[in-house]
């Protein structure tokens, strides 16, 4: 058995190249994504909450079929760049534009939902393609997915995701070693999107729904994969933010970005600088993530 290289913190060997032929060979009338859920199975390759890391393993088995070691089937549909190119534009759904211009105390109440895999996700993607500059992807690993609410309409959006790996400026303010980062990183969470929507006109909004959601979302990835977190973290663009209603919501400022973009092997700024914030949920945070 030869090993041929690790992907996402499994050692992937000929043994199980081979493995993949055969089950391949055996299921000839599966689809990929019906080939990964049995190979989930049989490798128990589930998530804290018990799902199937379909997304993982279909990753793995697409880079072996790239470079050569196994044949996959046909897609059966055409893929889309990781973009749904027929989700409906917010313009056609039955959504009121009427300018919302009050306090934070007249709005209330305020109802946070999440709404992964519920009736609402599809409307929380949608307002988020058409109106945060950004547009919508879809996040990768644990993610969870928030519409604000106030009289029954929509105000408000945001997405939070599983954390990046290494980060200067967060490691440093953590104060973590590597294996301890390698071990805990679940524990923290990404807010990769917030979008408050352009008709709405309330002062201090943006900080006050930063607060509330900074309240329930580690109860929440608890429900929904059986751990807590216990950092919050975000990067604000520059050139188009000052990040005030971060630091309005307590958030810490813990540094700019180089500008050098990810894959850049240059010293050159490519992309616009972004501050980094963080945001302890719990008093002991460095012990819980350093010590675990």
């Amino acid at each position: 058995m030869a090993e041929l290289f690790t992907y996402r913190k499994r050692i992937i060997s000929t043994d199980d190249v081979n493995f993949l032929r055969q089950i391949i060979a055996d299921n000839p009338d599966e689809s990929r994504r019906a080939l990964s859920l049995r190979v989930c199975r049989l490798w128990n390759w589930t998530q804290p909450n018990g799902a199937l890391k379909d997304g993982v393993c279909r990753g793995l088995m697409l880079k072996l079929h790239r470079e050569g070691y196994i044949t996959l089937p046909p897609r059966k549909k055409a893929f889309t760049g990781g973009r749904q190119t027929k989700r409906k534009n917010a313009e056609n759904l039955d959504i009121d534009q009427t300018p919302i211009i009050s306090t934070v105390k007249q709005l209330q109440p305020i109802q946070f939902c999440q709404v992964r895999r519920t009736r609402h996700e599809k409307l929380c993607n949608s307002l988020i393609e058409q109106y945060h500059y950004l547009g919508y992807t879809q996040p990768v690993g644990e993610h969870l997915k928030y519409l604000v609410f106030a009289a029954n309409r929509p105000i408000a959006c945001f997405i939070f995701s599983s954390a990046p790996y290494s980060i200067l400026h967060r490691d440093r303010f953590i104060g973590w070693s590597s294996d301890a980062l390698e071990k805990n990183r679940h524990l923290l969470a990404y807010n990769s999107r917030f979008l408050l929507l352009p008709w709405i006109k309330v002062p201090h909004l943006a900080s006050h729904l930063l607060g509330r959601c900074a309240k329930c979302i580690s109860a929440d990835w608890q429900a929904y994969y059986n751990h807590p977190v216990f950092w919050l973290e975000t990067f604000v663009d520059t050139e188009r933010f000052k990040g005030t209603c971060y630091k309005a919501a307590n958030w810490i400022f813990l540094g700019n970005t180089s500008g050098r973009g990810k894959y850049n092997k240059t010293q050159k700024q490519l992309t616009s600088i972004k501050a980094m914030y963080g945001l302890p949920l719990v008093h002991d945070f460095r012990e819980r993530l350093c010590h675990g």
